[in-house]
């Protein structure tokens, strides 16, 4: 039996009555942070975007990740059990959290209670390994090209995670959606299931630098309508020149369930009241994280998580920053109500726009 990880999400066994009224730290009955009811009463209310504007909510932030992605692990007993003590932390934050939200009775207990819509969007993100016995949820710009890529050497579709192959993002894949509703229950049921998250805003950022600057089908598809609908005199871009604030204008425009999904709220995409999920990996320790998961599904020992392609340019802090504060404060201020499940469920800090902080 392998050991239980910190981070695993922790199955409710109580009765409905139980989850809807989860345990606080220490079993006081005190809830770590607000119920769907009271984020409704803050949004209703514009308080959220009033702490959002005076940076409240910005100061408040998560414990340090340990280590980022790539970031190799510091040795030194002191400093490293620290730092995976404040990761038990976070996790347990998000564990909790995800609970409170969960138990409320407006949420779905299971794929089945969700509109149909809803339903479908979760049902054909979730991928399924019947020989290893697993649900992977892929979440796009969360590093899911390369789970897929481990997927398909699982099933023997690929020689190996470094193959000189352009992805296909749909053969030789198996999605939980093609699968009659017995066969659906069956593995939600009793697979093991997992995700990976990532802070919503740099999410946000990496799908735009990406889709905007390089996919010339997005610059058509997307971009072209984009400068057309937010600008002056638009009409002859290519789609290639999108600014940061009209795509956040668009987000802002866009019903969620419209979305694409590389833009589409990690809570739209996976449902994770619906989908009770074993683990929730980060991408901020992504190698650390995946690695867990590999190891947890007895994955064979040559198979490793792929390492990041040397093309590949990273969303740093200091980039975030100059996007979100060069990009207008009222687009940012208004958008986030739509991401706000991501931050809170998954323990992310609202992003800082302060004109003290952008002064930085």
């Amino acid at each position: 039996m392998l050991p239980r990880c910190p981070g695993e999400v922790r199955r409710a066994a109580a009765s409905g009555r139980s989850r809807s009224r989860p345990r606080g730290v220490g079993g006081g009955g005190t809830v770590l942070l607000p119920s769907m009811l009271m984020f409704g009463v803050i949004l209703a209310s514009s308080g959220l975007l009033l702490m959002i504007e005076k940076g409240i909510l910005a100061e408040v932030k998560p414990p340090p990740l340990h280590p980022a992605a790539g970031e190799p692990a510091r040795r030194g007993g002191g400093a490293e059990a620290a730092g995976e003590l404040e990761y038990e932390v976070l996790r347990d934050v998000r564990n909790r959290t995800i609970g409170a939200v969960c138990g409320q009775r407006a949420m779905p207990r299971s794929v089945w209670e969700l509109p149909a819509g809803q339903r479908r969007t979760v049902l054909r993100h979730l991928l399924v390994s019947d020989k290893y016995r697993f649900l992977y949820c892929y979440v796009p710009k969360v590093a899911c090209s390369n789970w897929k890529r481990i997927l398909k050497v699982l099933d023997g579709a690929l020689e190996s995670v470094d193959a000189k192959v352009k992805m296909d993002h749909k053969s030789d894949l198996v999605f939980l959606g093609d699968m009659k509703p017995d066969e659906i229950s069956y593995r939600l049921k009793h697979y093991y299931k997992f995700i990976f998250v990532r802070n919503p805003m740099e999410r946000l950022l990496s799908a735009y630098r990406n889709k905007f600057g390089e996919i010339k089908e997005y610059q058509q598809k997307y971009g072209v309508e984009i400068v057309r609908r937010y600008r002056r005199n638009g009409g002859n871009s290519a789609g290639d020149d999108v600014t940061f604030s009209e795509f956040l204008r668009y987000l802002l425009d866009e019903e969620v369930e419209r979305m694409n999904e590389h833009w589409m709220p990690i809570y739209n995409l996976c449902q994770p009241c619906a989908v009770r999920y074993d683990f929730i990996g980060s991408y901020e320790r992504l190698s650390t994280d995946a690695n867990y998961v590999l190891e947890r599904i007895r994955s064979p020992s040559f198979i490793r998580f792929p390492e990041r392609q040397p093309w590949y340019k990273p969303v740093t802090a200091e980039t975030l920053h100059y996007y979100l504060c060069s990009a207008q404060r009222r687009l940012v201020k208004e958008l986030l109500p739509k991401y706000i499940l991501d931050f809170s469920l998954f323990a992310y800090p609202l992003p800082n726009i302060t004109s003290e902080f952008c002064r930085q």
